[in-house]
Order: C-alpha cells, then structure tokens, then sequence
C-alpha cells in the first residue's frame, strides 16, 4: 500500500487491510464485502470529543471515519475497479456479510472477497459491548460448489439461549472457528427472534 494511503490507516484499518491483502491472491479484482459490525468506532469518538470541545475537525480524519472508508482505501491503493460493499448489520453482521457475498454468486460473479473486521469498543462506549472483543480480521474466498461446501439459512428463533460458543466467542470468530474446524456438522446463532444455521455438507 503506497506510503500516503497507509499514514491515513488507524490499527483497525491496518488489520482489516492485511486481511483483505493476504485474501486476495489472484482474485484481484473480484467483489469484496467488507463487514464490520462498529467500523474504526475510535476514530469516530476521537472526532465526537473535538466536536464537544470545539476543536476544528479534520477533513482527513472524518472522510476515514465512514464506515465505507477502509474498504475506499483498499479500492484506491489497488486500482480495484470490482465493486466493494460495507456491511454493519449488529450481531448478524457476519451472517448479513455472506448473504451479500453470496447474493452477489448468484449474480454471477465466480469468486467474492470477503473481509469481516472488528476491535473492542472505546471508553466510555465499552460499557455497550455485549461480549468479549479484541482487534481482529479474517478474510474468506467464497465460491460456489456442487459438492460439499457450507450453507446458511435463517429461521424464526425457537430458543432465545445463547449457544454456548457464540457466548464466549464474538460472533464473526464463533463463525470462523466453526468454519475452519471439522468437530461439528451444525453452528446455530440466535439474535433475538432470529435463529440462523451454518450446515456443514460432506
């Protein structure tokens, strides 16, 4: 990434954008989603304060506050003309983030990039946070398959109990760690009234 693109790359940026540099391979221009459930929420506490004290804001600084903005910059330094979308959908922003990737398969594209990113929540927002969270990044190459593969449906939710994974794992690392491991043929997340399945085929 040229020099004057990454001085503008905060950490969280940084992680994502190794990711999505480490994901790509030979898929240069595909799709890629990027989903993020907060964004670089620090940056945009960072800009609320100067707001608060009456300090001018820097130009720089907001337009790498959007929640669009890291995967901009990723477009930018990699002459990336493919289309690139953001996704913050909560709790299911890893789920929302395969339905567009997938929906975009379906399209016809062959390959999608797709690039789930989040960190912990600065003071004094922390005391929103919901579960344990930690500077994180993961990049996924999806494609369609006539054999074997995953699959994610949804459903109305029939018990509002937290699976265990999900509660002691961020929902985007309980989803990777059930991808990447071959123990169990099933993974179910319950956000409230919804209840989402990941199935495993042989």
């Amino acid at each position: 990434m040229p020099a004057m693109i990454r001085r503008r790359v905060e950490r969280l940026g940084r992680v994502a954008l190794q990711a999505a540099y480490w994901g790509q391979g030979d898929c240069s221009q595909c799709p890629i989603v990027f989903a993020s459930r907060r964004g670089d929420i620090s940056r945009s506490l960072q800009l609320l304060r100067q707001l608060a004290m009456g300090e001018p804001l820097s130009p720089a600084a907001f337009s790498t506050s959007v929640h669009n903005a890291i995967g901009a910059l990723y477009s930018i330094a990699n002459s990336h003309t493919g289309a690139y979308t953001a996704v913050a959908a909560g709790e299911e922003t890893v789920e929302a983030a395969f339905v567009e990737a997938l929906g975009q398969l379906v399209d016809g594209e062959s390959h999608v990039l797709l690039v789930c990113y989040d960190e912990s929540m600065a003071i004094p927002y922390d005391t929103f946070q919901d579960g344990p969270e930690f500077a994180r990044a993961m990049a996924y190459r999806i494609r369609l398959v006539d054999v074997g593969g995953f699959s994610l449906r949804s459903g109305p939710s029939q018990d509002t109990a937290c699976d265990a994974v999900a509660a002691s794992l961020p929902p985007d690392v309980a989803v990777l760690d059930f991808l990447v491991s071959d123990s169990e043929s099933r993974y179910t997340h319950t956000v409230g009234a919804r209840r989402w399945e990941w199935i495993r085929h042989a």
